[in-house]
C-alpha cells in the first residue's frame, strides 16, 4: 500500500528516506518536483491528485500557514476528497491551528493526528526519532506500526493540540540550550580556549546532552548546513510564545532567546543551521568598546 507524504524539507527528505529503507511505499507531492526524483520517488502534480490514491497522508511543512494550505488551500487535500483518510501531521504548527483542523476535518469525515517529531535529520536517518500524538487514539494504533519505521519512541497524549503545545516546550529547551552553548563557545575562544577542548570540556560537564553530541561534529568543522534552520526555530518559539500567553504563564528567558535567533535572522542567517548561533556570538563579542 503506498502512503502520501508532503513536504521534503531537510527533516521531511530524511524521514522519506528512511520510511522507503525501511520497505514503505511513498507517493509524494513537493513544490520543488526536483527534490523528490533526486530521491526516485513517484511524485503527483498536487496535493488533490495524492489524497486520491491514498488512504494516509504525511505532512511536514515549514509552519502552520503552508499547512493549511496544502491541506485546505486550492488544489489541497480537502480538494481530492478526505472522507476516511488520515492527514498525520509532522509539521511543528501553532496549537490553535492543530485543534481546528482536526475539527474541521472531522466535519469531512476525515483524521487527523497532530503528530510532531522529536529531533532532526540525523536521528532521522538513523530511525531515532520521539513522536508525539494528538487526536483519535484508535487511528494512533492502527498507525504506530508505521511510526515505528522511523522513531524509536512513540506517545500518545491525548486530544488534538496536546502534541503541538509538548513540542513547543520541548524546543524551547532545544532553542535555549544552543543559545548558551553558543555563548558559552564564544566566550570561551576569546578567553583563549579552542573549540576542541572547550567541546570536549563541556560534553564532560554541565553540556553532556544529546544535542551536544549530534551537533559536535558540525561545530568542529563550523559547518552549518541546515538540518534545523535558524529560521525554524525562531518560527517555533514565537508560537511557544503565543502559548505561554495563551495559558496565562510567564517565563523569564523565552523572549530573549528568540531574539537571539531573530537577530541571526536579521543578520542574513536563517537559513543555516541553527548551530550557526555561536558565530553571532563570536562576531558580537569579538568587538572592542570602540566599535560599538
Amino acid at each position: 500500500m503506498k502512503i502520501g507524504f508532503i513536504g521534503l524539507g531537510s527533516l521531511g527528505r530524511a524521514i522519506a528516506k528512511r520510511l522507503t529503507e525501511q520497505g514503505v511505499e511513498l507517493l509524494v507531492w513537493n513544490r520543488s518536483l526536483d527534490r523528490a526524483l533526486a530521491l526516485g520517488l513517484e511524485a503527483v502534480s498536487s496535493p488533490a491528485d495524492l489524497i486520491k490514491q491514498v488512504d494516509r497522508v504525511f505532512v511536514v511543512v515549514f509552519d502552520s500557514k503552508a499547512s493549511e494550505e496544502v491541506i485546505f488551500g486550492g488544489k489541497g487535500l480537502v480538494e481530492g476528497g478526505v472522507e476516511g483518510k488520515v492527514v498525520i501531521d509532522m509539521t511543528t504548527n501553532h496549537p490553535a491551528y492543530s485543534r481546528l483542523a482536526y475539527e474541521e476535518l472531522k466535519k469531512l469525515g476525515a483524521n487527523y493526528l497532530d503528530a510532531p517529531v522529536l529531533g532532526s535529520v540525523i536521528p532521522a536517518q538513523r530511525g531515532e526519532l520521539t513522536m508525539l500524538v494528538g487526536g483519535d487514539r484508535e487511528h494512533f494504533e492502527e498507525n504506530r506500526p508505521l511510526f515505528e519505521k522511523f522513531c524509536r519512541k512513540v506517545f500518545y497524549v491525548g486530544e488534538a493540540g496536546s502534541a503541538t503545545r509538548l513540542k513547543l516546550l520541548n524546543n524551547m529547551v532545544l532553542g535555549g540550550f544552543m543559545q548558551v552553548l553558543s555563548e558559552a563557545l564564544a566566550v570561551g575562544e576569546l578567553a583563549g580556549f579552542s573549540r576542541e577542548f572547550l567541546l570536549e570540556v563541556l560534553e564532560n560537564g554541565a553540556g553532556r546532552s544529546y544535542l551536544l553530541e549530534v551537533k559536535k561534529q558540525k561545530l568542529l568543522s563550523r559547518d552549518y548546513s541546515v538540518h534545523f534552520s535558524v529560521d525554524l526555530i525562531h518560527k517555533d518559539l514565537h508560537y511557544a510564545e503565543d502559548m505561554v500567553k495563551e495559558l496565562g504563564a510567564f517565563t523569564l528567558g523565552l523572549q530573549n532567546v528568540k531574539n537571539a535567533y531573530a537577530l541571526a535572522k536579521f543578520l542574513g542567517r536563517g537559513a543555516e543551521d541553527f548551530s550557526v548561533l555561536v558565530e553571532l556570538y563570536r562576531q558580537l563579542t569579538a568587538r572592542s568598546p570602540s566599535d560599538t
